[in-house]
C-alpha cells in the first residue's frame, strides 16, 4: 500500500515477472484504475521498437513503465537493464501528478530487480539516447 492508499494489482507483478523471466514482453505500461484505488497494467508489448514504447506514453497524463532496455557495451557485447520509468508530463493535471508521485513507491517496491530508474516530464528526458546514457553508466 502506498502513501496515497493505492494498492498494486497482482496483474502488475505477474506481468513484470513475465517480462523479467520470460523475455517475451519488452515493456509494460502501468496506470491507475478508474477509481484511483489500484495500480493496474494498461499495456504489455513484445515490440522492440523504442519509438512505439514512447508513443504509448500519453502526452498529458502520468504513467509508470518498465522497459527491458537492451544496448551494446564496448568490449562487453549486448547488455540488458530492466528500467523503471516515472512519466509525469508537465501538461498533466496537478492532482493526477501528485497521486502518481505518492503511489510510485508501492509499485516500485513490488518490482524486484529494477536496474535503472528514469524520471521524465517531457519526451527529451525519455529519448533513446538520453536513457542509453543513463543505463549504460556502470553497466
Amino acid at each position: 500500500m502506498s502513501q496515497s492508499g493505492v494498492g498494486v494489482s497482482q496483474n502488475c507483478i505477474n506481468a513484470y515477472q513475465s517480462l523479467k523471466l520470460g523475455k517475451k514482453i519488452k515493456y509494460i505500461i502501468f496506470t491507475l484504475n478508474s477509481d484511483n484505488t489500484e495500480i493496474v497494467v494498461e499495456k504489455e508489448s513484445e515490440s522492440t521498437n523504442y519509438d512505439e514504447f514512447l508513443a504509448d506514453l500519453p502526452e498529458a497524463e502520468p504513467r509508470w513503465a518498465v522497459y527491458d532496455f537492451e544496448f551494446e557495451k564496448e568490449g562487453a557485447g549486448k547488455r540488458n537493464k530492466i528500467t523503471f520509468f516515472s512519466w509525469s508530463p508537465d501538461d498533466s493535471k496537478i492532482k493526477q501528478k501528485m497521486l502518481f508521485a505518492s503511489s510510485k513507491d508501492a509499485l516500485r517496491r513490488s518490482l524486484v530487480g529494477i536496474a535503472a530508474e528514469i524520471q521524465g516530464t517531457d519526451y527529451s528526458e525519455v529519448a533513446y539516447e538520453s536513457v542509453l546514457d543513463k543505463v549504460s553508466r556502470g553497466a
